[in-house]
Parts: C-alpha cells; sequence; structure tokens
C-alpha cells in the first residue's frame, strides 16, 4: 500500500480529481484542478505550493564530511558556505551520471542532501574509509514547495528571517512556532521556496501556509503543473532526461554530464587535489572529444505547427501536457540525429518547446531541425530551430 505524506490529510480535501501518482512509495499528485492549466498559472502568476516530502534526505556529518563530499560528488563541494545550497550530480567511474540532487551545508562538518531516488546504500559503502556517517532521514521532515511571484510576500507574513535570502541560500527560523528551515529554491524556473519541517508539526506549518496565501490565491499543483514549469526552465528530470548508470543496460542509457548539457557543475575539473568518482573518465573524454550527444532547447513556431495541422486537413490543438515518450529529430536530409526528451505547448512563450538531446554538429543555436509529429496516423516532421536553456528565467528568480 502507498504511503501518504504529512500532508496527505489537508492535500485530499484539496483535490478535485483525487488523481494520485506514485513517488517513492508515497501518493503524490498528479494534479487538483480539473485543468492543469489553472495550476500552472498559479505558480507563473501567483504562487502554488508542491509536497516535496517523498524526497530521500540524507544528513552526511562527521569530520571527513567536507572530504567525503569532494570524493562523492562531481560539482566542488569546497566553495560552499553554511547557510548556503547548490545543486550538484555524482557519476560513476566511468563520467556517467547516475543521480542528481541538492545538497545544503549546515556547517563544516554537517550537510544535508536531497535526492529523488534512494542512495543510503551506495553512499554508506563509499563511505567506509571516511570518518563520515550518513543518516536517512527521510521520514523526520516533510517538505513543501512554494513558487511563484508572490511566494515571498507569503513567507514575509510568517516570518522576517527569509526576506534577504538570497537564491539557493537557506535560513533556519520559526513559523507557527515550528523550527523550519526555509531555502530559497525548486524546481519551477520562478521565484521560489522550500521548507523543511518537523513531520509531527507539518499540518500546523500547512495550516499557518495556507492562512497567510489566502491573499495571494496559493493553490496547490501536481506532477503535470510542475512538469510544465520545469521544462520552460530546462531543467533536467531523472528517468526522463537521463537514466541513472547504474540501473543502464546499455551504454545508450548512460550519459556524462557534458552531454547532458551539465559542464557548467564542473568548475575547477584541472585540479588534482579533489579527485572525484569519475573525473579522469571526463577529463578524457574533453580530450578526446568523444561526447556523443548535446543536450539544447528546440521551439516551433505556432505558424508552422498550425500549418503542419490546417495542410493535412486537421485543427490544430496544442497540448501544454508534456509527451510522455520520446519524440525523433531529423536534420533536413532525413536522417534522425537525435531525439527530444521532453516536448510540449508553453501557455507562457505560446510556441512549442522542448529539451533534446541532438549530434554536436547540430547543436549551435540557431540550427535549423525537423521534429517528427503524428498527423493522420502518419509521421510527418515539422520544422524546429535549436536554442539555448532555459526557455523561461525571470529576473525575479535570483534577484
Amino acid at each position: 500500500m502507498l504511503k501518504h505524506t504529512p500532508f496527505h490529510e489537508r492535500l485530499e480535501e484539496l483535490s478535485q480529481t483525487q488523481a494520485w501518482g506514485n513517488w517513492a512509495g508515497y501518493l503524490s499528485a498528479l494534479r487538483y484542478d480539473l485543468s492543469t492549466k489553472h495550476e500552472y498559472f498559479a505558480v507563473r502568476n501567483g504562487a502554488g505550493f508542491f509536497d516535496t516530502s517523498p524526497l530521500h534526505k540524507y544528513w552526511i556529518r562527521g569530520r571527513d564530511a567536507e572530504r567525503f563530499c569532494s570524493y562523492v560528488f562531481a560539482r566542488d563541494i569546497r566553495p560552499l558556505k553554511p547557510g548556503r545550497a547548490q545543486y550538484t550530480i555524482w557519476c560513476d567511474d566511468a563520467g556517467c551520471v547516475m543521480e542528481d540532487g541538492v545538497i545544503f551545508r549546515f556547517s563544516s562538518d554537517e550537510f544535508l542532501l536531497t535526492a529523488a531516488e534512494p542512495n543510503l546504500g551506495y553512499f554508506r559503502q563509499l563511505a567506509r574509509p571516511f570518518n563520515v556517517e550518513i543518516i536517512d532521514c527521510s521520514e523526520d521532515y516533510a517538505s513543501i514547495a512554494i513558487q511563484g511571484p508572490r511566494s515571498r510576500a507569503i513567507l514575509e507574513a510568517l516570518t522576517p528571517d527569509i526576506s534577504d535570502l538570497r537564491y539557493f541560500a537557506f535560513a533556519e527560523t520559526k513559523i507557527a512556532d515550528t523550527p523550519v528551515t526555509v531555502s530559497r529554491t525548486g524546481f519551477s524556473g520562478d521565484l521560489g521556496y522550500e521548507l523543511f519541517i518537523p513531520a509531527g508539526d507539518a499540518l500546523r506549518v500547512f495550516d499557518a501556509l495556507m492562512e497567510a496565501g489566502r491573499p495571494h490565491a496559493l493553490r496547490p499543483y501536481g506532477d503535470e503543473a510542475l512538469g510544465m514549469t520545469r521544462i520552460e526552465a530546462g531543467l533536467p528530470l531523472i528517468n526522463v532526461e537521463f537514466s541513472s548508470s547504474r540501473y543502464a543496460f546499455t551504454d545508450d542509457e548512460r550519459f556524462t554530464p557534458d552531454e547532458l548539457g551539465l559542464a557548467w557543475l564542473l568548475k575547477g575539473i584541472d585540479d588534482p587535489t579533489r579527485p572525484f568518482i569519475g573525473r579522469d573518465a571526463i577529463i578524457r573524454e574533453r580530450m578526446e572529444g568523444t561526447s556523443r550527444w548535446r543536450t539544447v532547447g528546440i521551439t516551433v513556431s505556432w505558424q508552422d505547427f498550425y500549418e503542419l495541422f490546417d495542410g493535412n486537413g486537421l485543427l490544430a490543438i496544442p497540448d501544454e501536457i508534456p509527451v510522455s515518450w520520446e519524440t525523433m529529430i531529423y536534420n533536413d536530409r532525413d536522417k534522425r540525429i537525435g531525439y527530444a526528451t521532453s516536448f510540449m505547448y508553453s501557455p507562457v512563450l505560446q510556441c512549442h518547446i522542448g529539451i533534446a538531446r541532438v549530434k554536436p554538429k547540430y547543436a549551435e543555436p540557431g540550427a535549423e531541425v525537423f521534429i517528427e509529429q503524428t498527423v493522420n496516423h502518419e509521421y510527418i516532421n515539422v520544422r524546429a530551430t535549436v536554442t539555448t536553456l532555459p526557455f523561461y528565467n525571470p529576473e525575479r528568480k535570483t534577484a
């Protein structure tokens, strides 16, 4: 039987659809409203909240905590100061990405990692030579994301400690007389925050959030709206943009950081004092030029999309729900050159967008490619343009 998150009692009352999925053994809302678009616009124009409690959460503590993190994670942890967080990845010995997550530094020897997939056994095995303790605290904390342009105003009504919180910083504060950690992070590509709350006090804090959010039309959103916002933000999702190399059957299912567009995480990779797992393989890939793919954005103009269907006697009906399959991409000679891992119609941008994996020679911004669409039971290609990620990046996200 699937478990309930600490917020489920309240979330069930808010759901018009009772549409639930499975995330890490917990019920997770696919959508609350009859229209996913309503939830999406709450995040883009007001504020929405998403239950992130199923995230796996691990304390990494001990004298060697920083040294352990420097060895395991591909992004350099050493410059990270207490009170700051960073997005990171970890790789296998071949330099292929296993998973990703966000790590929070509480002190010189205490970190908290959140990740979508379980990693406790793997981390503990790696920790044997280190004076470090890995503690699974996943069920100790409820977590919730408050995202959107009004998210700051909602939280400022509950605590003064977040007013000057910088992007990817966090503060330990109190809401409804409950100790809460608030970070300026999220998966929406917008201004947003995430809260970590002792599980037993989750409903007390939730009720305070709902009361503070009422003047701002705060509403819940589910997995479908989350998918829309994260694609616009160009954010990769495990089991969609990439598979964990740990479970891959073939090399076609394994990807390096450079192939996934995550090279920016590897600043300082040439520093020999930090031999993280996979470092040598990644350096070798760069020296030999063996990257198979580049991750890019693609856009389809609304005129081209409408003409594709109108020219075949059909009405063009843009669908904002991301497709759940890979969509093939071709060059102008109908040769397959890649595929879109995510594809949807963006209500804000008013065109179709996708996160795509293409051969390096086709990855230059402005390059013309063609993406496959099904029309009258046939595969027909429509013109698309390669662009940089993210598609949507408002100044308020980091301001």
